[in-house]
């Protein structure tokens, strides 16, 4: 017996063959028209309900390590023309600074003194045309780390549903357009501690400053937009 003979004398394969074919009809016409929506440019969706999805990759801009005194900062000039063509055409959305440090403050004990380690506060700050954010870590306990990081998207529509918007117009809050690209600074400064002994007369730790490794690396976001769907509404 042929398929088509077993539509015509099963009734239950006759519903599920009807269903199949609805939705194979449904679909595409159902996500056309709430692509559509409104008139708008590059052919993307009217003002609608969206999905937005993002992944975060990174691009590894600079490394290093340095004694930074007490009361000082290091500052780092950075450009993209050191990056390959490859990554400067990606979408880059931030930078973000990575610190570690120790504790170089060594605590005293004894009759005449007797003393802890203080903690010691980090700073670190990146800023790119006219943004800029920054971040305070300390090494209490002996050693720490911390991020600091500058961003240029909202990264609020990211792993959601947007509506009232246009297409073009959530692009625009997630994408770029370059730029990216051009100077960085950053910089990053350290505010030390020392601790003082019980005895009054004993006086202070020496304290002069930290050593302090960075990594800094451009924040790389690739985006999906789709026009929402409500299976329940079909």
């Amino acid at each position: 017996m042929g398929f088509i003979d077993d539509i015509k004398e099963d009734r239950d394969l006759q519903i599920q063959t009807a269903c199949v074919a609805f939705f194979l009809l449904i679909f595409p016409l159902y996500f056309f028209s709430v692509a559509a929506g409104t008139v708008s440019p590059a052919g993307m969706g009217g003002v609608g309900k969206y999905s937005v999805s993002g992944e975060i990759t990174y691009i590894d801009f600079d490394e290093g390590g340095e004694y930074i005194a007490d009361g000082t900062s290091l500052t780092i000039d950075l450009n993209t023309d050191s990056l390959s063509d490859m990554e400067q055409e990606m979408n880059i959305v931030g930078v973000l600074v990575s610190m570690t440090y120790g504790e170089d403050e060594e605590a005293r004990n004894g009759f005449q003194c007797l003393s802890d380690t203080a903690p010691d506060t980090i700073t670190g700050s990146a800023s790119h045309l006219n943004f800029t954010n920054s971040a305070d870590g300390q090494n209490e306990g002996g050693s720490g780390a911390h991020d600091a990081s500058t961003i240029w998207y909202n990264s609020s529509m990211i792993g959601n549903e947007v509506e009232g918007l246009s297409e073009s117009s959530i692009t625009d809050q997630l994408d770029a357009k370059g730029a990216g690209l051009g100077d960085y600074t950053i910089e990053i400064g350290v505010t030390a501690q020392a601790d003082s002994c019980t005895n009054p007369l004993g006086g202070q730790n020496e304290d002069n400053g930290e050593d302090v490794s960075y990594t800094i690396q451009l924040i790389v976001l690739d985006y999906t937009i789709i026009p929402f769907v409500d299976i329940e509404n079909i």
